[in-house]
Parts: C-alpha cells; sequence; structure tokens
C-alpha cells in the first residue's frame, strides 16, 4: 500500500493526539516561556512529519523525519523539567513520555525503511 498523503502516516496521527495531551496537560501552567518552548517543540514533530512528506523526495522527508525525531527528544528532555518543577504530576510524566517515546520509535523504523 502506498501512502498519498501524510494524514494516513502513523507517526502523524499519534504526534497530533500527543500536542492536544501537552495542550491539554500544560495549558494552565504560568511559566510561559516553558509553556511556550515545549508547545512549540510537540507541534513541530507533526509539522516536520508533514512538511517532509510533501518535498515528495525520501532524502528530504529523511532530513525531516530527523528533525522531528531531534523534537521528541527535546519534549522528553522537558518532561523531566517540568517533573522537577512540580508542574506536572509524575503519573502525567509517565504517559506523556511513553507517548513521546513510541513516536521517536515510530519515527526511527520509517527511517529506516526510507
Amino acid at each position: 500500500m502506498k501512502i498519498e498523503k501524510f494524514e494516513e502516516l502513523v507517526c502523524w496521527k499519534k504526534s497530533q493526539s500527543f500536542i492536544i495531551e501537552i495542550y491539554k496537560v500544560f495549558g494552565g501552567t504560568k511559566d510561559y516561556s516553558f509553556k511556550d518552548q515545549i508547545f512549540r517543540a510537540s507541534v513541530s514533530i507533526s509539522n516536520n512529519i508533514a512538511e517532509g512528506f510533501e518535498r515528495l523526495s525520501n532524502k528530504d522527508f529523511k532530513k525531516f523525519l530527523y528533525i522531528s525525531k531531534g523534537s521528541c527528544g527535546e519534549v522528553r528532555s522537558m518532561l523531566y523539567l517540568a517533573k522537577e518543577l512540580k508542574y506536572i504530576t509524575q503519573e502525567d510524566f509517565n504517559f506523556l513520555y511513553n507517548q513521546s517515546l513510541e513516536i521517536s520509535k515510530i519515527l526511527s523504523g520509517l527511517i529506516k525503511s526510507l
């Protein structure tokens, strides 16, 4: 089966759900620069998947998938900080961390397949 549009990609779908969860968890955070950065990093995951796919070149797509994977790492790093600063509970940390890790693994698999 050939994928015709980025909206069909599992990693894009999961990253969209992940963004919603990030927005729910951090929406009330008063540390606006932290909130802005974690929002931007999480949105960057799906946007880079979409942008790379639309380039219609496996080489370009792969490059953007690496950027997306980097954004996953950035979010995970910020989740550790959020937990230490008591912005989130251990339960929220575990949930978001595991979602991010799953997306990162899917991206790795997609990169290897290209």
